[in-house]
């Protein structure tokens, strides 16, 4: 299992602006991941779920829209969208501390920087449904400085059938106007217009594959139209000394913050 990025891995990651890790998850570890999301949305994990926030997708296909996201659980459903705080769920906490991401966090904020996680999220796209996303770039305007890496895991398989991410290869490099929030363009062409140095890419990926996004990676992603959900885990690292308008918690996951 690498714990490192070469040089060059390292130079792609920064001119593409995402870089595939490959598979890091084996089929053992994977489908512990997998039941435990299950468990967290019916109900039965042993996590606090007044500190998660949850939210339900509605899956209309009339509407295509998600249910407001607020704290705690909404009932036994597999029909999720989004989960925020799974770093409190110990399975998930083990997984995003793992040392390949200390090391790519290492190189990106330096090695004496502690490290918390902005916004671990698991994303689900629900069988026959799932809510489409427009483009737009990560960007917080209420934290002092910006978090530059992402590290994403399929969880299930992602295809173009199932709704799989899509990016703008490059387009990290330059804030799309305007930056946060209303950043939304609904059409590959608007993007390449705006953004005339950059290509599309769909990032379709194994179960238990992760890759490296830079946080200002213009994306987007569709509807699921398969007949299986389409699962993934997102996670934010930033420098802990980071602070927030917003007074938010954050876990610390490498170094010690303070």
């Amino acid at each position: 299992m690498i714990d490192h990025l070469t040089g060059d891995q390292w130079q792609q990651f920064e001119r593409q602006g995402y870089l595939r890790l490959g598979r890091l998850l084996n089929d053992a570890d994977l489908f512990k991941l997998q039941q435990r999301v299950e468990d967290i949305m019916m109900g039965r994990a042993d996590v606090n779920y007044d500190r998660m926030l949850m939210q339900l997708d509605e899956g209309k296909e009339d509407t295509r829209r998600s249910l407001p996201q607020s704290l705690g659980h909404k009932g036994a459903t597999l029909n999720y969208r989004k989960i925020l705080h799974m770093e409190l769920d110990s399975e998930y906490l083990a997984y995003i501390r793992r040392p390949l991401f200390q090391a790519i966090c290492a190189r990106a904020y330096g090695p004496a920087t502690a490290i918390a996680c902005y916004r671990t999220m698991f994303f689900n796209k629900p069988a026959t449904g799932g809510t489409p996303l427009n483009w737009h770039q990560d960007r917080w305007d209420w934290l002092d400085r910006d978090p530059v890496i992402t590290i994403w895991t399929a969880l299930d398989a992602a295809t173009r059938a199932n709704g799989c991410v899509r990016v703008a290869r490059g387009g990290h490099k330059q804030p799309l106007d305007p930056p946060f929030p209303g950043c939304t363009m609904p059409q590959d062409e608007e993007i390449l217009a705006r953004l005339p140095d950059t290509h599309v890419d769909y990032l379709e990926a194994e179960p238990g594959e992760a890759i490296l996004l830079h946080t200002h990676l213009p994306h987007a992603s569709g509807i699921n139209t398969t007949g299986k959900p389409r699962r993934g885990l997102s996670v934010v690292y930033m420098d802990a000394a980071t602070s927030s308008a917003r007074d938010l918690p954050f876990t610390i996951l490498f170094g010690s913050g303070g």
